[in-house]
């Protein structure tokens, strides 16, 4: 049963992609957004100074969005040549940072969702997976391009499972993976069950990038997340030449 601890990261500097993280005391084991190791290009990391997930997901506080300016701004000038970040509900911040820089701004895995409903479409459900189904408000929905009237995109917590809620909302500083992948899976089974024509699974979390297969797996659906959307970016600055094109 591997334990991981919160532990400083060891911060890989370079200018492919930086990364907004929260301030939190967190474990990031690997295929989490906050490991280095999860990424096949360089990563430089920016904690966003006080944005908690106490001010960020459950108080929207409209204060933290100087903090999250400030923080992309510092990215870009370090050479970065596209901003993430490593909580999907830093939506509310993207068009404030995407406009303060002159680098792409991609903050939240639910900007696909448009995209995944169009590939899907036909009235097929989209399922999240979020850490806090409480705050997946309509309104966020709304700033994802999403019509919560209209778009069949339904949402299911995280936080009611004690394996995820006490590392990832709590700053317990262990998380138990096998524990958290059982839950995890048993979550997304539920989701199919419930709508058994669903077409896809978007993972909102940053620290449930490292369970997609698992989920997949589970579901047999396809699965998006945060990887899913910085590697459609990036790929898109790095294209390759093909045999017998000079």
């Amino acid at each position: 049963m591997p334990l991981y601890h919160t532990r400083k990261r060891a911060e890989s500097y370079g200018h492919e992609l930086g990364v907004l993280l929260l301030d939190v005391e967190q474990p990031f084991v690997p295929g989490d957004v906050g490991n280095a190791s999860t990424w096949t290009y360089p990563v430089l990391y920016r904690t966003v100074p006080g944005c908690d997930i106490a001010r960020l997901i459950y108080r929207n506080e409209p204060e933290l969005r100087d903090a999250v300016v400030e923080s992309a701004k510092h990215l870009e000038a370090q050479g970065v040549r596209g901003i993430t970040s490593n909580c999907g509900f830093l939506l509310r911040h993207q068009e404030a940072a995407a406009r303060a820089v002159r680098v792409p701004v991609f903050l939240s895995s639910l900007l696909q969702l448009p995209m995944m409903l169009s590939a899907f479409a036909r009235g097929r459900p989209i399922g999240v997976m979020t850490a806090s189904q409480g705050s997946l408000t309509p309104e966020l929905l709304r700033l994802a391009g999403v019509d919560p009237d209209r778009d069949p995109v339904h949402a299911f917590g995280m936080d009611r499972y004690p394996a995820f809620d006490a590392p990832f909302m709590q700053d317990s500083g262990t998380v138990d993976t096998d524990a958290l992948e059982r839950d995890i899976c048993e979550l997304a089974r539920h989701m199919h069950a419930e709508y058994p024509d669903m077409g896809a699974i978007l993972l909102e979390c940053a620290d449930l990038t490292p369970y997609s297969r698992p989920v997949q797996q589970a579901t047999g659906l396809p699965v998006f997340d945060f990887t899913t959307l910085v590697d459609f970016f990036v790929a898109a600055q790095n294209r390759p030449r093909y045999s017998g094109h000079y």
